[in-house]
């Protein structure tokens, strides 16, 4: 049988201290063979004192011993901190990089709480099992090599020992068990504290505007009573087994001391013997040092078993094609997803314009969809709430995968796209975006190529964030985290982002909802104009935008409801209902009663250059 996955993460682990690994391996043979050897060297001083012998080479070598352990005990430390160090940077590296790796489907697994709970606390234990599997192993060296020295001095001490222990051995044995189940435990219901404080944090205006700290700060330590049980249940364990042993270890002194006291009075060993002896049988019966070193091993096996668990997701698998020559025209063939829950991630690292989802389409489900989105045009995706707009907005991309049939674009399916390829292709601007970067520049150039400034500058101009970024304290080098800027603000630089990323497919998922009138009329004109000459997929819940697009796809229960003109499919009762059930009542303004719509063609802004 194979090891388990926690076990093999725990053995990569430690074999990335690298060479340190050796060297704390190195110490801690030192280290042994320099305790085994004092209290025989100890022994042979006391003898040599009572017999007028050879002390001062006695007392030299005990010195030199006593200079050993010290200077490998101090070394010990070094290396096993540079050996963890290493260990956790790559466990921690390999984490960070699955889990972008897996994209969107990430925190639909798991929580992000949780996932920074696992990436920071959970890989800090782990990462010390270097140096532990070393004094695991080590930690066995003293107490056999005790055994054997008592049965050198005289076997009857030897078989003293042995008779009791077994009662050592069903120590460690319930301890093993006891332990394990605390840790797992502990370590679960941690992570749950975790991610119930990043939600609390995510949602910190709508708390206060609720006036329910309080009871927000209740539900977040909720768990605390179990954490305790399990942190209580830990300790009990290692008290418990610390009675114990505290119990056991002295009578197994008390009895061989005994039988050394007679052997001393027969004349079968010396007053030194006794003396090492008395060493020797504390350190055979050693439980406190091994029961630390498998606490740490415990302790990081059960971290590890939360690592692994993450590291078992499958990522999403890219193929090594490239797109013909094309015009960005999308096919959705049979397209079934059952039961999808988050369309858009919270990191962003699924769209190519880096931008983060929208959170998600609440369970929205499409059935054996059909849709054809052609080359070069501006397509309006409507629909009520919850009728597959963004889930269809995230197939576009592959930020998810259907379940079963295809997308493709430009002839070529999504799956066999490589990532760089497909990243190049497609663009995504959402309605929340987050900034990832550390300046302004960095900000709207995140994505799988290197932008020039004037590509920046015009990304911004055409998203209207050029002027508010000019009048930062430096400019388009100004850091985003000391910036404070508005949700409207942070949505044109996310829009931004995604003009200069977006290759052949630009996707907007109802971008639209935090921009003002005139700033919504301008990316309009942008998206007929400048960006005219790349496929659009805007997801609105507007009438108004619905109106300038060249297609409208109406969504309803898991398909295409209708497709068409806007004015050609505001004849439709049911068509009209999709925007007045989202609290949209701009149909008539901008759609007119007839449908007629107001068409904003709108041409070239001058703001934007394509590539």
């Amino acid at each position: 049988m194979g090891l388990r996955a926690p076990d093999r993460l725990l053995l990569s682990t430690a074999r990335h201290g690298g060479v340190w690994v050796g060297v704390t391996m190195l110490m801690a043979l030192l280290l042994t063979g320099a305790s085994l050897a004092l209290p025989a060297v100890m022994g042979r001083t006391v003898d040599a004192v009572l017999s007028d012998g050879d002390i001062a080479r006695w007392l030299t070598l005990s010195g030199l011993l006593i200079f050993v352990l010290v200077t490998c005990e101090a070394v010990d430390d070094l290396v096993g901190q540079v050996a963890e160090a290493r260990s956790t940077a790559w466990l921690r590296h390999t984490l960070l990089g699955h889990v972008l790796a897996l994209g969107t489907r990430a925190t639909r697994r798991f929580t992000p709480g949780d996932l920074v709970s696992r990436l920071v606390g959970n890989s800090a234990r782990t990462g010390n099992v270097a140096s532990g599997l070393v004094w695991i192993v080590m930690g066995l060296v003293p107490p056999l090599g005790a055994i054997v020295a008592l049965a050198l001095i005289d076997y009857w001490l030897c078989l003293t020992f042995l008779a009791g222990m077994p009662l050592v051995v069903l120590l460690v044995r319930a301890f093993l068990r006891d332990i394990s189940d605390a840790n797992e435990g502990y370590f679960r219901v941690q992570g749950s504290i975790a991610a119930r404080l990043t939600d609390a944090l995510g949602g910190i205006r709508t708390i206060t505007a609720a006036g329910t700290v309080d009871r927000e700060a209740r539900r977040v330590l909720a768990p605390l009573p179990e954490l305790r049980r399990h942190g209580l249940s830990m300790w009990n364990t290692v008290a418990r087994i610390s009675a114990s042993g505290a119990l056991v270890v002295p009578l197994l002194e008390v009895a061989v001391l005994a039988v050394a006291g007679l052997a001393l009075s027969q004349g079968r060993i010396t007053a030194g013997d006794v003396l090492a002896a008395s060493e020797y049988v504390v350190m055979a019966a050693g439980i406190g040092d091994v029961m630390s070193s498998l606490n740490q091993l415990a302790q990081a096996r059960a971290t590890a078993g939360r690592i692994a668990e993450v590291v078992a997701e499958p990522t999403v698998a890219y193929g090594d094609a490239r797109l013909p020559e094309g015009s960005g025209r999308l096919e959705f063939r049979q397209v079934t997803m059952r039961g999808a829950g988050g369309a858009g991630g919270a990191s962003g690292t699924g769209g190519a314009s880096g931008a983060s989802g929208t959170g998600g389409t609440g369970g929205a489900v499409l059935s054996g969809l059909d849709l054809v989105v052609p080359g070069g045009a501006l397509v309006a995706v409507v629909g009520r709430s919850g009728s597959g707009k963004s889930l269809l907005a995230a197939l576009a991309g592959r930020l998810v995968d259907p379940d079963e049939g295809e997308v493709r674009l430009d002839g070529v399916p999504l799956r066999r796209l490589g990532r760089e390829e497909l990243r190049r292709a497609v663009g995504y601007g959402f309605e929340r975006p987050v900034l990832l970067g550390e300046t302004f520049a960095d900000a709207i150039g995140f994505g799988p190529r290197p932008a020039s400034d004037q590509e920046l500058m015009a990304g911004a101009r055409a998203a209207r964030a050029d002027a508010f970024i000019r009048h930062m304290p430096a400019g388009y080098g100004s850091r985003v985290a000391d910036t404070p800027i508005s949700g409207g603000e942070a949505q044109r630089v996310g829009l931004a982002r995604a003009f200069v990323q977006a290759g052949r497919v630009l996707i907007l998922d109802d971008v639209a909802a935090s921009l003002d009138t005139v700033t919504e009329h301008h990316i309009s004109q942008v998206l007929t104009g400048a960006l005219a000459d790349r496929t659009r997929i805007v997801v609105t819940h507007r009438a108004s935008t619905a109106a300038r697009a060249d297609l409208v796809v109406w969504l309803a229960d898991g398909t295409v409801r209708g497709r068409g003109t806007h004015r050609a499919l505001w004849a439709d009762p049911a068509y009209r209902a999709a925007f007045q059930a989202d609290g949209v009542a701009d149909g008539g303004a901008d759609g007119g009663v007839d449908g007629g719509g107001v068409r904003c063609d709108g041409g070239p802004s001058g703001s934007f250059v394509p590539r």
